[in-house]
């Protein structure tokens, strides 16, 4: 299947939009949540006050460049693909130990940090025993990227222009998507979107009709959140409403594996199991980096979803949304 035959000069894969942030793993218990009052299995915005506070409460940590884009365009690099990062970060500690980390993988992020205003992003992700995530994010640099912000030279180059959903929280990051966006098509790209967190969706369900609608050509989504953006009674509800809105939906099931919509088929694709699950921080993330690579590079959409899920299913087995074995190796192993 000649997915991008438009788009093989390009130099790039893929290139993210999304929050540059640095993420704090640590394994916890039930009752840490509870004596929190923070909401098992969800993500919840807070201040720079409570982000300290939380912190000095937790113990041995593993700390990571993250944000659910960044996390996609990492495993991309993971794959052997070609792909670069755009976020902002403060020119502080936290935004240094972001960009060596996130470039250490071989991906390219060099966004200039800003030297003033709020400090770089970070998300305490609080994993229990049932390798459940709670994530508390403080936002910080991150939410005010803007325009002026996108590198276009970077946007043309690319494939396929994937955005995180979540930026959606900020109107002025939200302008800046739709500036790449438009600047992505014009060049003979595609553009990709990640819908995030169903909270995010129920917050700005009209605007994310609008730019699926009329900008998207990929859209990624679980189950909670495709349901909440059409407020549907049923996933099968949900799966027709997005039929035809845009050229593919992948909507991730967990164990249940994924589906793949466009407006001819419906292409169900298994999960793999490769151990215990520890935790499921990554794992949309890291299955939207296997399907991109493969779809960048022309796979059917079939292939392309087993390659999402075998990433998916080797990044809960491990903490944090690096992968501890070579992605390619698994990749090539498994299909």
């Amino acid at each position: 299947m000649d997915n991008l035959s438009s788009s093989q000069e390009k130099s790039f894969d893929v290139v993210g939009i999304g929050n540059a942030i640095v993420d704090v793993l640590v394994y916890t218990k039930d009752s840490f949540l509870e004596s929190h009052s923070l909401s098992k299995g969800n993500m919840e915005l807070i201040n720079e006050t409570q982000a300290e506070h939380l912190y000095s409460e937790i113990g041995q940590n593993l700390e990571t460049s993250g944000g659910s884009a960044a996390n996609t365009i990492a495993g991309i690099a993971q794959l052997g693909g070609k792909a670069g990062f755009i976020g902002r970060v403060k020119n502080d500690n936290l935004g240094k130990s972001f960009i060596k980390e996130f470039n250490s993988t071989g991906a390219i992020f060099d966004t200039c940090p800003i030297t003033e205003g709020p400090s770089t992003a970070r998300c305490l992700i609080f994993v229990t025993p049932d390798a459940q995530r709670t994530m508390c994010t403080y936002l910080g640099a991150s939410s005010f990227l803007e325009p002026n912000d996108i590198d276009l030279s970077l946007i043309k180059k690319a494939k396929v222009l994937y955005l995180e959903g979540y930026l959606f929280d900020s109107p002025a990051a939200k302008n800046a998507f739709i500036y790449a966006a438009q600047a992505n098509k014009n060049s003979g790209g595609e553009v990709a979107l990640s819908l995030s967190d169903s909270f995010c969706v129920t917050r700005h369900r009209d605007s994310f009709l609008r730019l699926i609608e009329n900008n998207i050509d990929i859209l990624f989504a679980n189950e909670s959140e495709i349901i909440s953006l059409y407020n549907s009674s049923s996933l099968d509800c949900a799966l027709e409403e997005i039929k035809g809105k845009c050229k593919i939906a992948v909507i991730t099931c967990g164990e249940k594996g994924s589906i793949i919509i466009t407006k001819e088929e419906k292409i169900l694709i298994n999960s793999f199991n490769f151990g215990k699950v520890i935790d499921t921080t990554g794992a949309g993330d890291l299955y939207a980096s296997g399907f991109l690579m493969g779809y960048s590079n022309g796979e059917t959409l079939s292939k392309c979803g087993k390659i999402g899920s075998i990433c998916a299913g080797q990044i809960v087995t491990q903490l944090g949304p690096r992968s501890n074995v070579p992605l390619l190796k698994m990749v090539r192993e498994n299909l």
